[in-house]
């Protein structure tokens, strides 16, 4: 499967467990570690963990091969790594505080179908 359509698709699993600020990132042209970063915000740790855990169980039932996960005992940033996919589900003050899209601002961002 093609990595944009990938992240594209756990954009909209974490969207159905009320996810906001999500950002596609593909970052082929600045590092070899990732093809693309997907970035989400949660209102507190609950949300961190619901989305977590949905998007984990939703890519293995459309058999994504099984992400290492970091972060989760912490839930204020959990992060997913599908390999050529890596997920950062953020609480909102950790975002704010780590602003980490800021690295990767030279990628190409990626627009969710259903945004502008």
């Amino acid at each position: 499967m093609d990595y944009i359509k990938k992240a594209e698709m756990i954009a909209l699993w974490a969207q159905e467990k009320n996810a906001t600020d999500i950002d596609i990132i593909d970052v082929t042209e600045l590092t070899s570690v990732t093809d693309v970063f997907v970035f989400m915000s949660a209102a507190n740790e609950r949300q961190v963990d619901a989305i977590n855990e949905h998007i984990y169980v939703q890519a293995k039932t459309a058999e994504f091969n099984i992400p290492s996960v970091e972060g989760k005992k912490e839930r204020r940033w959990v992060l997913l790594d599908f390999g050529d996919v890596v997920v950062h589900i953020f609480h909102h003050e950790e975002r704010e505080y780590y602003d980490i899209e800021k690295l990767w601002a030279d990628g190409k961002f990626i627009l969710l179908p259903d945004r502008k």
